[in-house]
């Protein structure tokens, strides 16, 4: 009896181990675990570099207040530092610039009594004007910002002085006038220009017909040397970094080796001083 008792008990035993065994979980290992680290730090972005400006390149005109004059301007861009290489904060520039001089005193008119007379159309001419006078400048120079920000949208405001050679241009002015000529003394029309042998016929009003024709007298223009400085504002208000539009207002000075004779009854000087404004235009890159 006690025999049966414990043969059942051991199968019993035997068949819970086996049984357990069968149904519990699979056994992990846990040195074979690894631990995964994920790295949450932003990764940097790096910064696209702007394209450079380096060149710049623009034409213009304007009005002096003794005359006009047209301009061509080659620059080279230097930003304020490596970010800012897109800008134009500072330029230094190369400039051919072809200029008119007038006296202050010119004054055109026309004999309306002598064209009547001779029985022809009024021409104009300037009373006393012994030389037409243009100016071919050669200048090197600088801009720097002073003001505003040079990026789209937005006003730059640039200090800026110039100065190099000049060459002056002194052309003769003729006028149609009736002179008073000997053998036998008579009045005849001529083209003349002033000199000091013939200054009373130049000047005196009522002879004259009118002006010659500005071709008159081309062939016997004058050389003249010198130099010249300007300063002045330079507005830029362009819409777009690559583009270039902008008002300047300033100064100019001019000196020359021999006096500018612009009006047979007015002082010549060396020196021409006037105020300028200018409208330039162009493009950077």
């Amino acid at each position: 009896m006690i025999l049966r008792y414990s043969l059942g008990v051991l199968i019993l035993g035997f068949a819970y181990t086996a049984n357990a065994q069968s149904v519990s979980p699979t056994h992990v290992d846990s040195t074979k675990k690894r631990t995964v680290i994920i790295n949450t730090a932003p990764v940097p972005v790096k910064m696209k570099k702007p394209k450079s400006l380096t060149k710049e390149f623009s034409v213009g005109g304007g009005l002096n207040t003794d005359g006009w004059s047209v301009l061509v301007t080659k620059g080279w861009i230097k930003g304020e530092d490596e970010k800012n290489s897109d800008k134009f904060h500072s330029v230094r520039i190369a400039q051919i610039e072809f200029s008119e001089h007038k006296h202050v005193k010119e004054i055109k008119g026309t004999n309306n009594r002598i064209s009547q007379t001779a029985n022809e159309k009024p021409k104009s001419f300037i009373y006393g004007k012994v030389n037409n006078f243009y100016s071919l400048k050669l200048g090197y120079g600088y801009r720097k910002m002073i003001a505003g920000k040079p990026e789209s949208g937005t006003v730059s405001i640039h200090w800026m002085y110039a100065g190099g050679l000049s060459l002056g241009l002194l052309k003769p002015y003729y006028i149609d006038a009736y002179v008073l000529r000997d053998n036998p003394m008579r009045y005849e029309r001529e083209s003349i220009k002033y000199t000091e042998e013939n200054r009373e016929g130049f000047i005196r009003q009522e002879n004259i017909v009118g002006s010659s024709g500005w071709a008159t007298g081309l062939g016997e223009t004058k050389v003249v040397p010198g130099i010249h400085a300007k300063t002045g504002l330079h507005f830029d208000f362009a819409s777009q970094n690559r583009t270039k539009l902008a008002i300047e207002v300033g100064l100019a000075a001019e000196l020359y080796t021999q006096k500018i004779e612009l009006m047979a009854t007015q002082k010549a000087y060396p020196y021409l001083v006037n105020g300028y404004i200018s409208l330039q235009f162009g493009k950077r890159k």
